[in-house]
C-alpha cells in the first residue's frame, strides 16, 4: 500500500521546530526542558520563524520529502567548559528537537561556533 504525505503537513511540524527561541550546545542529551541546564556548555537566542533569520526557509529534502535547516551562529562565549557533543532547541518551555554533534571541546568564557546544518528532514514515505 501507498502513503502520501503533502508537503504542507510536513512544513507543519517543521514550522514547530522553526518557533525554536534558544540552540544550547550540551554535554550530554538532556532529557526535557528542565534538564538542559544540567548539560548546556553555551546557548545563541534565535530568531523564530523558518526563514525568518536563524532559521531557513523550508525547503525539498536532500533526499526527498522537506527539510530545516539552520544557518552559522557565531559570537557568544561559552558559559561552562566540556565537550558538546548534543545540540538541544527550545522555545523557553519545552525542549523540541536534540541532534548530536561531533564533539566539540569548549572553555567557559570562550568563543564558541556552531556551523549551520540541516536541523531535521522529513522523507516522503515508501510503499512498504
Amino acid at each position: 500500500m501507498a502513503l502520501f504525505i503533502a508537503d504542507t503537513m510536513h512544513d507543519a511540524a517543521l514550522a514547530y521546530g522553526a518557533a525554536c527561541t534558544r540552540q544550547s550546545i550540551c554535554s550530554a542529551q538532556p532529557a526535557n526542558f528542565a534538564g538542559i541546564a544540567a548539560v548546556s556548555l553555551g546557548s545563541y537566542t534565535l530568531t523564530p520563524g523558518a526563514g525568518a533569520g536563524d532559521w531557513n526557509a523550508l525547503a525539498n529534502g536532500d533526499v526527498s520529502g522537506r527539510k530545516l535547516g539552520i544557518a552559522t551562529q557565531t559570537g557568544n562565549n561559552a558559559t561552562a567548559s566540556g565537550t558538546a557533543n548534543h545540540i538541544a532547541y527550545d522555545e523557553g518551555v519545552e525542549l523540541r528537537m536534540v541532534s548530536t554533534a561531533a564533539a566539540k571541546v569548549v572553555t567557559v568564557s570562550e568563543p564558541f561556533d556552531v556551523t549551520g546544518y540541516n536541523v531535521v528532514e522529513y522523507r516522503d514515505p515508501v510503499a512498504a
